[in-house]
């Protein structure tokens, strides 16, 4: 099989760099990379030169459009059988692609997604961020990696999809948020056969600080909404669960002053999360660092969540006009 690696980058020519690096060391070798620069301010293609020689690169520049449009881009100028999309944070292992080739020659697949880790050069906030993203005591327990849940919509950071299936389906909408996960939908509803690929599994640096990850998870928040008014029935109990975790924050917190013992449950999510981080990542420092992380991820999502409710749902603006402010000119 031959694939296309499609990366998408704005102003991340370091990242670039460590993500084709990875792509050198793959013990499966046949594919190409679509490095295409979204209207970089710091762009990246003296990087992408590194790699003549040593990969099948081939780099473009095009106005900022967002990331949706320009993995569009990238998979217009491409030739693989396959399409790899991925975010320009991730760094793979060596096995990467040899685990999709096998995953594909086992039991074909039309789309597929792979999981996350965090890399041992990451910081300790980023190794918080991660478990935030990941553990069964936060959202990222609910949001996929077993091979036996029923259905897995694969995230833009880590996702592969047939070629023919991309163009049918017109690849990635203008949603300026939950593009991808837009996008995962139609593949269901288009009934192809889309799965987890467990072994498939990069690093994903996310956000390098708090500030950052919660301005990503509070537009996660957004997106969920906007994916409601898009398709109703998408919208499931378990995406309630930050908005309903925000809201009992805040009660919790505004009576306090009332009665102190109101804060014991938050106490105690915060020692779990701590000591479960703690125990995963071998430090105590990441797991405090984890206890900032897991609120910051729930409140920000929730944020976002309750803040798209109101502009769409109550007072009834249009994607665009509620967050024109968010959207790529």
């Amino acid at each position: 099989m031959f694939y296309s690696v499609i990366i998408p980058v704005f102003n991340r020519p370091d990242e670039v760099d460590e993500l084709l690096q990875s792509l050198t060391t793959q013990r499966y070798t046949h594919f190409e990379v679509i490095v295409v620069e979204d209207g970089s301010s710091v762009p990246c293609k003296d990087v992408v030169d590194k790699y003549k020689e040593k990969l099948d690169v081939h780099y473009y520049a095009k106005p900022n459009s967002g990331p949706g449009q320009t993995r569009n881009y990238g998979a217009e100028r491409s030739h693989g059988d396959y399409l790899l999309i991925l975010d320009s944070d991730c760094i793979l292992p060596p096995g990467y692609l040899e685990a999709i080739e096998h995953e594909l020659q086992t039991n074909p697949a039309d789309a597929f997604g792979g999981p996350d880790r965090a890399h041992a050069s990451f910081t300790d906030i980023q190794k918080a961020i991660n478990y935030s993203m990941t553990s069964f005591f936060t959202t990222g327990g609910i949001r996929g990696g077993k091979k036996k849940m029923d259905k897995f919509y694969p995230r833009s950071f880590n996702m592969g999809v047939k070629r023919d299936v991309y163009m049918a389906l017109g690849g990635f909408s203008k949603m300026r948020f939950g593009e991808d996960i837009d996008f995962s939908i139609r593949i269901f509803k288009g009934g192809y056969r889309c799965r987890l690929f467990p072994d498939a599994w990069v690093y994903h640096k996310r956000r390098t600080d708090l500030k950052k990850f919660f301005k990503q998870v509070h537009n996660s928040g957004i997106a969920r909404i906007n994916l409601y008014k898009k398709y109703p029935e998408s919208l499931k109990l378990v995406h309630l669960l930050p908005a309903a975790f925000t809201f009992f924050v805040a009660l919790f917190l505004l009576s306090a002053p009332i009665c102190l013992y109101s804060l014991v449950p938050l106490l105690l999510y915060a020692l779990l999360v701590c000591v479960d981080s703690a125990i995963q990542n071998r430090s105590l420092t990441i797991g405090i660092y984890s206890i900032a992380a897991a609120y910051i991820q729930l409140i920000g999502y929730g944020t976002g969540f309750w803040r798209a409710w109101w502009k769409r749902c109550v007072l009834g603006r249009d994607e665009f006009e509620a967050f024109k402010k968010n959207f790529y000119k």
